[in-house]
Order: structure tokens, then C-alpha cells, then sequence
């Protein structure tokens, strides 16, 4: 089989992707469970979120899988979704099959037919760059990630050193209490559901901010952000309203995330705020103009949109990054990418904010759960979750969208235990 085209290319890999699937059928030996591909044997169709051909990605292809020689399965730590076209070789990284996953199989494909391929993304900017971001309030990234593939954010910690104190700390934030989301459809006392934010374009023009009670941890404006930008709790009846009015704007062009806290517009266009900062997406020095101890619109210092869930990335089955959420008791520490601590307590038994739990390796997530559930918590078990803020323990952080299924949500999530947790060992803690 020869790729000399763009279909041609994409239509190999979900080949290769099918192939890959009806091996492991096969084989009947499973493997441990990710964020996976997929082969349904009744249809002989292979269904693959990224694969790489000749340095160029393919996202959501699907592929009827015809005739295939099995190379090999060889388990281990799943790499990326290859194809390489001299060969016909599909290297399929997490592949799932009746419910089993089975990692880095090898197939040759020698017949095959496409069904669709999504977006094409050239090597190396699914990452670290935003200008494929769609504009506008809650909208999708298209694929992109905040930060280089090696920031702290998107960071595969499934086999990384449990911390030895563990076992206290998750029962410090509750080993019997479920998960929660802290988002949704529709709204919840007048308000949408989640934290929102908004992409804009070189073109929005920046305006004066003025910052109160962290002017002086604050990066100084102006920033982008645009009048109506929508307000963490705003009142759908245009109503007064509290809360931590965080605003969070996006600048695809530029790769930069500006945040704010405590937010209100002024007239004229300006705004004021308790506090805001300014992240560079396009780098590991993620706030140039911050210093160690410095807040952000986040008590631990970090940013809050990289670690929201996003209904465009959980409905794709698959989410690359790091989660945020909330306990009620902190420590006065930190432990990196965290800057900040907010709490008096010095209790080693408590979390530090920027501490990363993980889902462990020995928890079964759920067939009959949701494509977004699936993927909420198959994160949670490839990169963690970073505690970000004092709040409710186990709340996890999401954007609104009319789009989630709130009762799945809450009934799916609400089943993961505290006890299914784990600490993954902390290194770099800051303390008093």
C-alpha cells in the first residue's frame, strides 16, 4: 500500500489501526487500561484519535480493516500511533477490543478502506500552539494544547514514584467521598455551571486593568480582554453576584493566557481585579514576569484554564493533560508548578497546593460509562490532578457547556472514590 496523498496517508493509518484491533481480538490477553483507540469486530472497523504518518498527524480517522498480518503485541508503556508508509507497519500505541486494552501492537496492513479522517496537524504544533483555536466564548481548541509536550501540565505520570505519606494525605481530603464535578449544562443558582473563558484574536484590543489586593504579585496590563467577557458566576438574568468572578482569556495569536480574579468591568472598557497574570503557552517558562510565593487569579499560583475538563476534548475520548481540583484543608507549602500556598497549616498530613494525586493503576473504569467520563478519568490516571485551590474536597474543575450530560457527570464521577487515589511523590516542596 502506497500513501502519496494526504487521504492516501490517513486512510493507511486507520488500516493499520483496525488491523492493529482485530489482532488483539485475537491475542485475548489484556493489558493495562488508557486512553485508547478502538476496533469494533462486528463492522471490522478500526476508529483512531491521532496517528502519525511521514511527520504528519491525523486526528479522528476511521478505517474498515480488510487484511492484516499480525507482527507482534509488545505491551509496555504505550508510545504514540505511527505509520510508516515504506512498510505498510501500524505501531498502535493503546488499542481497545470487548473492553480490553492491549498496548504497542505491530500490524501490517494490506487492505483496507476509509471511512473518514478529521483535521490533519503538522508535526509538532498540536502543542504549545494556539492558532488553530477556534474564537469566541467556551469555544474549542481544536486540538491544541497549552505548553510544550514536556510542562509539568501534560506529563505522563502513570508510572512515577507513589509518595511515601500517601496514604495520609488522601485521607486527609477523604478516602470514602466521590469525585464531584464542578461543571455542567444549564445553569446552577442562576449561573452557568464551571469556569468560563474566551479565545480572541490578535486584533482584540488590549485594555487597562486595575489590580487591588495582589497589585504587586499582579503582571501589570493591559490585557485583551473584551467587555462582555464572560464572568466565573454571572447571572444569566443580568442579576448582582459573588463568587470568585474569575475571567480567563486566551490569545491564540500571541500564545498568551491572561487571568484574572475577583473581576469587574469599568466604563469604558477597563477592568479591575483582585489580582491577574500572564502565561506564556509557547513555553516551560510558563510566567516570565512571576516570582517564587507570587498568587495568581489560583491560590496555588497556577493557571486555571490548562487544567480545566473541556466537553470538545472529553466527547473526543481523550483528554492529554493534567486536571485541577479543589480540597477543603491545605498546608502552608507548595510543591512545583505550584508558587503559592494559602493556609496556616503546617501539618504534613495535608495536601501542599501544586500536590498531583493520580486514579490508580489498579482502578477498572467503567465500560457502560460515558465517552466524556471515560476520558475525565482515564486522564486522571495518565496525568493526575494538581490541587490548585482551597475549596470543596474532590471538585474537580470544568468549563461550561450545554453539551455535558450532568446526571452521567455526577452519578459516574460521584462513584470514583477517594481511596481509588493516589499521591504521586513531591519533589521541590517549598515550606516556611
Amino acid at each position: 500500500m502506497h500513501m502519496n496523498s494526504a487521504k492516501d496517508k490517513g486512510l493507511a493509518r486507520n488500516a493499520t489501526v483496525v488491523t492493529a484491533l482485530a489482532t488483539i481480538m485475537a491475542l485475548g490477553t489484556s493489558l493495562p487500561a488508557l486512553a485508547t483507540d478502538a476496533f469494533d469486530p462486528t463492522s471490522n472497523l478500526l476508529s483512531i484519535d491521532l496517528v502519525s504518518v511521514s511527520g504528519t498527524t491525523y486526528s479522528q480517522v476511521r478505517v474498515t480493516v480488510n487484511a492484516y498480518t499480525l507482527l507482534g503485541v509488545d505491551n509496555g508503556t504505550p508510545g504514540a500511533d505511527t505509520f510508516d508508509p515504506a512498510t505498510n507497519l501500524l505501531s498502535l500505541g493503546a488499542v481497545t477490543f470487548q473492553g480490553n486494552t492491549y498496548n504497542n501492537v505491530r500490524v501490517q496492513i494490506t487492505s483496507y478502506t476509509l471511512v473518514s479522517v478529521g483535521t490533519t496537524q503538522a508535526s509538532g504544533t498540536v502543542y504549545a500552539n494556539l492558532s488553530g483555536a477556534s474564537l469566541g466564548a467556551g469555544t474549542s481548541l481544536n486540538g491544541a494544547l497549552p505548553f510544550p509536550a514536556s510542562n509539568a501540565w501534560n506529563t505522563d505520570v502513570s508510572g512515577a514514584a507513589v509518595d511515601a505519606n500517601s496514604d495520609a494525605l488522601i485521607a486527609s481530603i477523604g478516602l470514602t467521598r466521590g469525585l464531584h464535578p464542578d461543571f455542567g449544562a444549564g445553569l446552577y443558582e442562576g449561573a452557568p455551571i464551571g469556569i468560563p473563558y474566551v479565545v480572541v484574536s490578535a486584533t482584540q484590543p488590549k485594555v487597562a486593568v486595575t489590580f487591588t489586593d495582589y497589585g504587586d504579585e499582579s503582571d501589570p496590563g493591559p490585557y485583551p480582554v473584551p467587555a462582555n467577557a464572560p464572568i466565573e458566576g454571572q447571572q444569566a438574568n443580568g442579576s448582582a453576584f459573588g463568587g470568585d468572578r474569575h475571567v480567563l482569556v486566551i490569545d491564540r495569536d500571541a500564545n498568551r493566557l491572561y487571568e484574572m480574579g475577583n473581576s469587574y468591568p469599568q466604563a469604558g472598557g477597563a477592568w479591575q481585579a483582585s489580582g491577574g497574570a500572564v502565561f506564556h503557552l509557547d513555553s516551560n517558562t510558563v510566567r516570565p514576569g512571576g516570582q517564587p510565593g507570587w498568587t495568581s487569579a489560583d491560590a496555588a499560583g497556577l493557571p486555571i484554564f490548562p487544567g480545566l475538563v473541556r466537553y470538545d476534548e472529553a466527547s473526543s475520548g481523550v483528554i492529554r493533560h493534567a486536571l485541577r481540583f479543589t480540597v477543603s484543608t491545605t498546608r502552608r507549602a507548595y510543591v512545583p508548578p505550584a508558587t503559592h500556598w494559602a493556609s496556616s497549616n503546617t501539618s504534613a498530613n495535608v495536601p501542599p497546593m501544586g500536590m498531583r494525586v493520580r486514579l490508580k493503576a489498579s482502578y477498572v473504569i467503567p465500560a457502560n460509562f460515558s465517552t466524556e467520563s471515560k476520558a475525565i478519568l482515564q486522564s486522571m490516571k495518565t496525568y493526575g490532578m494538581l490541587v490548585a485551590d482551597n475549596g470543596s474536597n474532590w471538585y474537580v474543575s470544568g468549563a461550561p457547556d450545554d453539551r455535558w450530560n450532568n446526571d452521567k457527570l455526577v452519578s459516574e464521577l460521584g462513584s470514583v472514590k477517594g481511596a481509588s487515589f493516589e499521591v504521586v511523590r513531591m519533589e521541590g516542596l517549598v515550606t516556611p
